[in-house]
């Protein structure tokens, strides 16, 4: 019998090879079992181009009106790219688009396996990256600098003041000019929920960021961040809840010394560019959860990881491919296991861990794609397909339902 899902989900589609898993996932390990209402809007790259990309801020204001969105591995378009689909222009990240309309804060995790042991010797527990999803270079402007001339920054105030005008470089000749920016009700949500996520955890809390070099962006993060933490001293101490601030450089040594069981806090970059080493430390980006939480609410859940190019041209050659569906799954899973919380249906819930089990105990049990197969222990000789992981996820769960 199935399983009814009460209210719909908002279904992000994507390209390349995670969206040829996506419906293999669909089709293979939720359909057959559970009755769910998808709104669907496909962020394949041509349709991006073709809607001028409103259909990006269709679907992050839908997830903001379902509260429940689950979002499949999208291009975000280079020359390259451009050149190869026909495009009218390189389209800015579907990933930043949705994050700035949500203002949300996106947190990974790993999924830690028996047989996966983690790069790192000294990591024994899950480290959580909490990423600002808001602002920094992922909505810059840019300019190409020609020739001699004078870079400035400038603010005009709304209220007719005077202008700030600051000089970045007197360019002698051709260069690159970047403005960035952030907004304090941004940066103070991004406190807040990951102060709330830390307790709910029950984990340390460590924010680190580079205000020894820039004395007024990152210090006002830094300041608002001590600012939050004040504010809600005594919650985070009735959690047994600790905060600590550093440098982000020093915070990358630490933590590579770190056992693990900790929520570390980052800007916007610095949250991309460290979950991804941390996803490669604890095994694979396939075995990494993503979830953006916005501070009124609604929740989006992806995969961690991107389209897997290469393994896409395989697959359109007719070649065999082994690709990892586990962040994929995983994606479904807390997507529906929160619809299910909000709807108050708890076997859509139960559901989601059976389900989640049974990709861990294939795993465990020696069944795995070939990103796996070169970091377990023991060593396994032959990776499994791309479907043949999939089959195997199913064989389980059935014999848990």
């Amino acid at each position: 019998m199935s399983i009814k899902v009460k209210n719909p989900i908002v279904e992000i589609d994507g390209d390349e090879m995670a969206r040829i898993i996506w419906h293999m996932v669909k089709e293979r390990l939720l359909h057959p079992y559970v009755d769910m209402e998808t709104i669907y809007y496909d962020l394949h790259v041509k349709r991006r181009d073709e809607t001028d990309d409103q259909i990006t801020v269709e679907a992050a204001h839908a997830i903001a009106q379902y509260g429940v969105g689950c979002k499949c591995a999208t291009i975000t378009p280079n020359e390259a790219r451009v050149q190869e689909y026909g495009l009218k222009k390189a389209w800015r990240s579907p990933n930043g688009t949705i994050r700035g309309i949500l203002d949300g804060t996106v947190f990974r995790a790993p999924i830690m396996l028996k047989n996966i042991p983690p790069t790192v010797r000294t990591w024994k527990k899950p480290i959580i990256i909490g990423r600002h999803a808001y602002g920094d270079v992922y909505k810059n402007q840019e300019i190409q600098v020609p020739g001699p001339g004078r870079g400035e920054l400038v603010f005009t105030p709304a209220d007719g003041g005077e202008p700030i005008r600051l000089t970045i470089q007197e360019f002698a000749g051709p260069g690159v000019l970047q403005g960035i920016h952030n907004t304090e009700k941004s940066i103070r949500s991004f406190a807040r929920a990951c102060i709330q996520y830390a307790i709910a955890q029950r984990v340390p809390l460590w924010f680190a960021a580079k205000d020894t070099i820039s004395k007024t962006y990152h210090a006002f993060f830094r300041d608002i961040f001590q600012e939050e933490v004040n504010a809600h001293q005594a919650e985070m101490e009735a959690a047994g809840v600790t905060y600590f601030y550093t440098l982000i450089d020093d915070a990358v040594a630490r933590v590579i010394r770190h056992e693990g069981g900790i929520l570390w806090a980052c800007t916007n970059y610095d949250g991309d560019v460290m979950s991804d080493m941390l996803a490669s430390g604890f095994g694979s980006l396939a075995l990494m959860t993503s979830v953006l939480v916005s501070p009124d609410g609604p929740m989006e859940f992806e995969a961690a990881h991107g389209t897997v190019q290469r393994h896409y041209y395989a697959h359109l050659k007719g070649e065999p491919t082994s690709t990892n569906s586990t962040a994929i799954i995983f994606a479904w899973t807390g997507a529906l296991a929160r619809r299910g919380t909000l709807d108050g249906t708890p076997e859509v819930v139960d559901f989601c861990k059976r389900l989640e089990a049974a990709v861990i105990e294939t795993i465990e049990s020696g069944m795995m794609t070939k990103d796996l197969v070169r970091v377990c222990d023991p060593p396994v000789d032959q990776p499994a397909t791309t479907e043949g992981f999939i089959d195997a996820v199913r064989n389980r769960l059935e014999s848990k339902l």
